[in-house]
């Protein structure tokens, strides 16, 4: 594995511990794709850095666990906007 990529893996898990991010969030802040996040904190950082791919683990299965939660959240605030433009 090339250099850069293992150091992007880090950094990518530890903007994910730091600010409990997402992987949408993450991929927008590098400038990557989804699947690239999820690669290299999924199988990269796994072989690179054990404890911090476990740290970075627990963020992401949380916000997987809460994601129906911030959609559901997301499609009230939609309908409300949307009922007061048309009152």
């Amino acid at each position: 594995m090339k250099d850069y990529i293992a150091e992007r893996a880090v950094e990518l898990a530890q903007y994910i511990i730091e600010n409990s991010a997402t992987v949408r969030s993450a991929a927008k802040v590098f400038n990557i794709s989804k699947s690239t996040v999820h690669k290299d904190v999924h199988e990269r950082l796994a072989k690179i850095n054990p404890a911090l791919y476990l740290e970075a683990q627990k963020i992401l299965e949380l916000n997987k666990a809460e994601r129906h939660i911030r959609g559901g959240m997301a499609t009230k605030e939609k309908y409300l906007k949307k009922r007061s433009s048309c009152a």
